[in-house]
């Protein structure tokens, strides 16, 4: 459904006709541009959409399909770029995606939105309140969207950051390192960043090339030469992004590792624990299993102190057995 529908003049917004045909007119008429927010839209939705401004059906297959990878494609009449916003759910520990779409041309802004995640209703409020800014044209409209959405990763980036401080410190603590869930809840936390990762690093290269730094920068349309720094600015924003990610995974995949060797060799000092005491135990056994045979013959059987004497020769091997493991290390 359409969710806003503008005309913008010299920077000012008037509230568009209803009839996009109208609307698109009386944009190129004033010298501005019509700016169409749409939510979740419907194939018939979007078909008028899609006449008026002759958008690419490849192009329009992707905004109505959604779970497409960040990109930017270049068509005769308009430019299309696919960006993902992303929250994370301290609470859950949940990174979640939306995508939004943005079709530019001459004259013409058209948003498609998927998810409950988008900051275009904050970029609308945010560019209307500045006029100088969004008198630029479309070109302002893409990179005010890439900003906000490139900052929101920056936070989400510092979030991961401190909730893995907290995880790194539960599993290096002495009662809770070798907690069962321990694993899970690492395997968990990467599986969060691999989903970060999905959003932030794809859109690289659509930022280099829109910042005209990348191989084909200098012949992307509607994008004027004033703007490119702005979309460098994003650009470097991303790639600290994307290194925060790369240390995140690394760190997250050291400590999953650290994780597993300091339970191997808690259940290696089990193991020696549990040996040294069969050990101890074996010497009552055997000594008790000698004396309980049903013989009449036996040395010092009839013996009147046969029997303390077996109990102290017994306690004396198992505290000199305690003493010689306990030197060793394996009690």
């Amino acid at each position: 459904m359409i969710v806003d529908c503008a005309i913008y003049r010299h920077g000012h917004r008037t509230e568009g006709p209803e009839d996009l045909s109208d609307a698109l007119a009386e944009a190129r008429a004033a010298g501005g541009f019509v700016w169409i927010g749409l939510y979740e839209p419907s194939e018939r939705e979007f078909d008028l959409v899609t006449q008026e401004f002759a958008l690419h059906p490849l192009a329009v297959e992707d905004a109505l399909n959604a779970h497409q990878r960040p990109k930017l494609e270049v068509y005769d009449d308009s430019l299309f770029m696919v960006l993902k916003p992303v929250a994370y759910d301290a609470d859950s520990d949940i990174v979640s995606a939306g995508e939004i779409m943005v079709f530019i041309g001459n004259c013409f802004v058209v948003t498609v939105r998927h998810g409950e995640i988008s900051p275009l209703a904050a970029v609308r409020h945010r560019l209307e309140e500045e006029p100088e800014m969004l008198d630029k044209g479309p070109t302002a409209v893409l990179y005010a969207i890439s900003d906000a959405v490139v900052d929101h990763y920056l936070e989400v980036a510092t979030e991961l950051g401190n909730d893995l401080e907290e995880l790194e410190a539960e599993v290096f603590r002495p009662e809770g390192g070798g907690s069962r869930h321990t694993a899970s809840r690492i395997y968990g936390f990467k599986r969060q960043i691999l989903e970060f990762r999905r959003a932030t690093g794809p859109l690289a290269l659509p930022l280099t090339r829109l910042a005209g730094t990348g191989p084909f920068g200098a012949t992307v349309p509607f994008v004027h030469d004033k703007a490119r720094p702005f979309f460098r600015d994003v650009g470097d924003h991303l790639m600290r992004v994307n290194e925060s990610v790369e240390a995140l995974d690394r760190l997250v995949s050291d400590m999953l590792s650290a994780h597993l060797a300091q339970m191997s060799v808690r259940q290696n000092d089990d193991m020696r624990k549990i040996s040294s005491w069969a050990a101890m135990a074996a010497v009552p056994m055997m000594i008790a299993g000698i004396y309980g045979m049903n013989f009449d013959h036996m040395p010092e059987l009839h013996w009147l102190w046969s029997y303390p004497a077996v109990i102290l020769l017994m306690a004396a091997l198992e505290v000199l057995l305690y003493r010689l493991f306990k030197e060793r290390g394996r009690l």
